[in-house]
């Protein structure tokens, strides 16, 4: 029988808390996903004008690492980067950190993602300036992801970036080799990792990571030269055609949470029964993880407050994004982008998929109206009564 994330920090929750204090971020995460449309937070009685049928609704807890609520938000996040897309190919590439590095995220996530992500963008513009591959001004957006399908931390970021740019002239430049190859990876890897050396450097010596496991000279020497040595994985996947491909596809990674409950088979005695990717084909096995070991690894991919995983850059960069790209589009003789409504989800249900959530699915005539407000119910969200590690650090 399949489970939810929410039930699984429920059944092995108070095991948990037990023996671990949450970070604020976790403990707000943890809270928000046990609520997620329960009486927890309220919601709404709705009546059919028909046939009399009644049902609730709960409302959702929004918050970004909880599986139940991307849909919406990527749906919504979709439609609103429809305009910005421009008539070209897009190339798609991850930069991936070694795993060397992981030791210190622990202690350090902000700066380890912040630092992975300015030095992705860096090298990306770096690249894109040089006269030899594209000499213009790109437009790219990052995704940060920080997990593997089975939860191990893998801090890697995904770069989408269009196969051209805009020169200071304002004429569209087509990358110089080919239409669809933008920059030679494994260069890109060797600048990656330079870049960020540099910054892990000077972050040190300014006794900004001061939990950095590696403490000693020695423990961070020898860091540094395994650093050195390890590849760096830059990989890039075969460009896409046509802005609506490039739309379906990036959305898949913006709102893409650690784990989501489709994966989570079911729970067997003390362990989560996970499906995971088996190969690049398709093909899926499934793996048994310990309960607290499950939550363990869900929660070091909570991000730290206020961290922004979704950046763009070049052409896309908030400060230039309106001028930029009507220059672009002008240089791709394309037409100005046309302001239109957003939509809610229950609209875009309608028009795409011809489903509409008021009509009654019972009798197929009636539609819902809400007969009566259900207040948020206060109660314990941890899977036990409240406490200071369910709470976290003030």
């Amino acid at each position: 029988m399949s489970a939810t994330l929410a039930e699984v920090l429920r059944t092995f929750g108070p095991a948990y808390l037990t023996g671990h204090d949450l970070s604020t971020a976790q403990a707000r995460a943890w809270r928000a996903i046990v609520a997620c449309r329960t009486p927890a937070l309220g919601g709404q009685v709705q009546q059919c004008d028909r046939c009399g049928r009644e049902q609730r609704l709960f409302h959702s807890c929004r918050n970004r690492h909880c599986p139940q609520c991307q849909s919406g938000a990527r749906d919504a996040w979709r439609q609103s980067q429809l305009a910005e897309l421009l008539p070209v190919p897009y190339c798609h590439l991850v930069f991936t950190l070694p795993h060397a590095i992981n030791g210190l995220a622990q202690f350090h996530a902000r700066w380890v993602y912040r630092t992975l992500m300015q030095c992705a963008a860096a090298t990306l513009t770096e690249f894109a300036a040089n006269p030899r591959w594209l000499g213009a001004t790109p437009a790219f957006s990052l995704v940060l992801h920080t997990w593997t399908q089975d939860l191990r931390r893998h801090i890697h970021v995904h770069a989408l970036m269009a196969c051209g740019g805009l020169d200071d002239q304002g004429q569209w430049c087509a990358p110089k080799r080919s239409p669809t190859f933008l920059f030679p990876v494994h260069a890109l890897s060797k600048v990656l990792r330079g870049k960020f050396l540099d910054a892990l450097r000077l972050a040190t010596q300014a006794g900004k990571l001061a939990h950095d496991p590696a403490s000693t000279d020695v423990a961070r020497q020898a860091r540094l030269a395994q650093l050195k040595r390890c590849d760096w994985v830059v990989y890039a996947k075969t460009p896409l055609a046509g802005p609506e491909v490039v739309l379906n596809y990036l959305s898949r990674y913006t709102h893409r949470v650690a784990i989501s409950n489709e994966r989570i088979v079911g729970i067997d005695g003390q362990s989560v029964r996970l499906r995971v990717r088996a190969d690049n084909c398709g093909g899926k096995r499934t793996v048994l993880i310990d309960g607290q070991d499950f939550i363990a690894r869900f929660l070091q991919h909570v991000l730290p407050p206020g961290f922004k995983r979704i950046r763009h850059y070049g052409l896309l960069s908030p400060a230039v994004k309106a001028k930029k790209l009507a220059a672009a589009r002008t240089a791709l003789a394309m037409p100005a982008a046309n302001a239109q409504a957003r939509e809610d989800a229950a609209a875009f249900l309608k028009r795409v998929a011809g489903i509409d959530t008021a009509c009654c699915p019972h009798c197929l005539l009636g539609h819902w109206r809400t007969t009566e407000i259900l207040p948020a119910q206060r109660a314990s969200t941890c899977g036990h009564d409240r406490s200071t590690n369910c709470r976290g650090p003030p």
